[in-house]
């Protein structure tokens, strides 16, 4: 094509453009979506400024190389001592599974009696009690 034929191709196109924008913007329904719009352009010119501190908080703190490790270091210091924690329950889990499985030993009914002597246990059984209460009260609460 010549270049004037794509320079009339283009300015027609324009032209198109430019009366579709007109007849969009003699729609009531546009122009009240672009009143309600000027009217609110001080809370989104706000919105915005708000927006933009956020973002430039969150950039320098994601390149922040000590705030970083130090934040890292903070959740390992939590997070250490339950590992530990849970690594011991295990274990003991794991432990008791074998010793119960090795055993061929009857607990009777002065076993059980001697067992409902055990700190642990009665610990264990105060603990379930509590909780038992707990779901009670909240049962009855809803």
């Amino acid at each position: 094509m010549s270049e004037t034929m794509v320079s009339n191709l283009e300015q027609s196109s324009a032209a198109l453009a430019k009366s579709d924008v007109l007849d969009q913007l003699l729609k009531p329904e546009v122009q009240e979506a672009l009143t309600q719009l000027v009217d609110q352009l001080p809370k989104l010119s706000e919105m915005m400024a708000l927006m933009t501190k956020t973002y430039e908080l969150a950039q320098k703190v994601a390149s922040d190389r000590v705030l970083i490790q130090d934040t890292v270091g903070g959740i390992q210091e939590v997070v250490k001592p339950l590992t530990e924690k849970v690594k011991g329950y295990a274990s003991a889990a794991i432990e008791a599974n074998d010793r119960a499985e090795q055993s061929d030993n009857v607990i009777g009914l002065f076993g059980m009696i001697k067992l409902l002597k055990d700190p642990e246990l009665q610990k264990m059984l105060r603990f379930g009690q509590a909780y038992l209460d707990i779901l009670g009260e909240r049962k009855k609460q809803d």
